[in-house]
């Protein structure tokens, strides 16, 4: 068996294993790119880590430790509480300002489970209060993170540009936030239209939690929380409009943050998402170490050898959609972009438009009982309605996993744009 189809091989025992065992895939994806490198390769360790994606790391962790800072100190339950108040009492409001706030909270660089986590709980309570399924509740969550994580600063549009810059691939990275953002957009309107009846009743009063709203007052807006918000804009504005570093640009944010609020940027580190961090960089260093065997060319050209260059495009949607239903969504997209490199680098298909499919493929999704923010929203309803809900996202998963792969590549791919 040649080398590259074995150090293939191992990637994908990498994802079984974690899928199976519930260990770190990127803990997996380390100790496979050490014994790989070291015993199928002949390389020394700092060849190894040679692979290991160091801007990567700092973006990941100075974005999520600003974010968890924000979580402290009361700035994500302020615009939370802000953004239902603003429905007036409209019911049928809610699932959108639900949407919203998850697609900002991903375009603004949290990371899916962290997103997720922070929203589900409001919205499904607000959700059981006032009659609206918690399928439709939870779908607009999930479908709104993956609408906001694609942007320039998002962590899935981060690792698309990031792996599509270092492949010398064309890319968009804005044409990739419209397009995806587009595509969550329609498909949470055909939800809307199929979940929500005319006349909604107006909302019921809600008891006081940490996120929720009540009938009578609203979060004050205090220093650490002003902070906050000018720090998460300066930094978006210090990205998009500067070219500073995300990372950097991140760290210094929760830095200042942190001298207000030194309570919450201490309790702050471990809220950092270090699963998330340690998942994408350990898959990332294991791609670099297949690049250096020649695995990524030897499947660049089996995919080539299909001699159907939109069906080989379609195979390559479908493998995202389904891989992705089962496992993080964040190591599939670090993997499988550079594992069809050789196949857009051959031209006959547009990396640009491939690269969307791709993405869509690989996160609509998400809200599968296996994933992470599928299991998220089911761990927030009553217990009661767990089986029935799981049965639901398992059907609605399923179904994306052909649905999304074929509607992404029809629309994007199969056009010739």
């Amino acid at each position: 068996m040649p080398l590259e189809l074995i150090t293939i091989l191992i990637l994908v025992l990498v994802f079984v294993a974690s899928a199976l065992l519930k260990i770190n895939m990127g803990a997996i994806a380390l100790v496979a790119a050490f014994l790989v490198g070291t015993i199928l390769l002949g390389e020394g360790v700092d060849d190894v880590l040679s692979g290991f994606p160091t801007d990567l790391f700092i973006i990941l962790v100075g974005v999520t430790f600003l974010f968890a800072i924000a979580q402290n100190n009361g700035t994500i339950d302020w615009v939370v509480e802000r953004a239902v108040h603003l429905t007036g009492g409209r019911t049928w409001a809610l699932p959108w300002v639900m949407f919203a706030i998850a697609a900002a909270l991903g375009a603004a660089g949290a990371v899916p489970p962290a997103a997720v986590a922070i929203i589900a709980p409001t919205a499904l309570s607000l959700a059981r209060r006032n009659g609206i399924s918690p399928l439709f509740m939870g779908l607009m969550i999930a479908n709104g993170v993956s609408a906001g994580e694609f942007s320039p600063i998002g962590v899935f549009g981060i690792i698309v540009n990031g792996l599509a810059d270092q492949a010398g691939l064309a890319y968009s990275p804005g044409l990739l936030f419209v397009s995806t953002f587009a595509f969550n957009f329609v498909l949470c309107l055909v939800l809307h239209f199929w979940f929500t009846r005319r006349n909604a009743p107006r909302i019921e009063p809600i008891e006081t939690t940490s996120v929720a709203l009540t009938s009578a007052t609203l979060p004050r807006t205090t220093t650490p929380v002003v902070l906050t918000l000018v720090a998460i804009l300066g930094m978006v504005a210090s990205v998009l409009f500067f070219s500073v570093n995300i990372g950097f640009a991140a760290l210094t944010a929760a830095v200042v943050v942190s001298v207000v609020s030194p309570a919450a940027g201490k309790a702050a580190v471990p809220m950092i998402a270090w699963p998330t961090v340690f998942l994408i960089t350990g898959i990332v260093t294991y791609v670099a170490l297949l690049q250096r065997a020649g695995a990524i060319e030897y499947l660049g050209e089996a995919v080539g050898s299909v001699g159907m260059p939109l069906l080989a495009a379609f195979l390559i949607c479908l493998l995202g959609g389904v891989v992705s239903a089962f496992a993080s969504t964040t190591g599939i997209l670090g993997a499988l972009v550079p594992l069809a490199v050789p196949f857009m680098l051959a031209g006959e298909v547009n990396s640009v438009t491939m690269l969307i499919a791709l993405a869509i493929a690989s996160s609509v999704v998400d809200a599968s009982p296996f994933s992470t923010t599928g299991a998220l929203i089911i761990a927030n309803v009553p217990a009661a309605q767990r089986d029935k809900l799981f049965g639901q996202l398992l059907r609605w998963g399923l179904s994306m996993i052909v649905v999304a792969p074929l509607l992404a590549w029809a629309i994007f791919v199969l056009p010739g744009w």
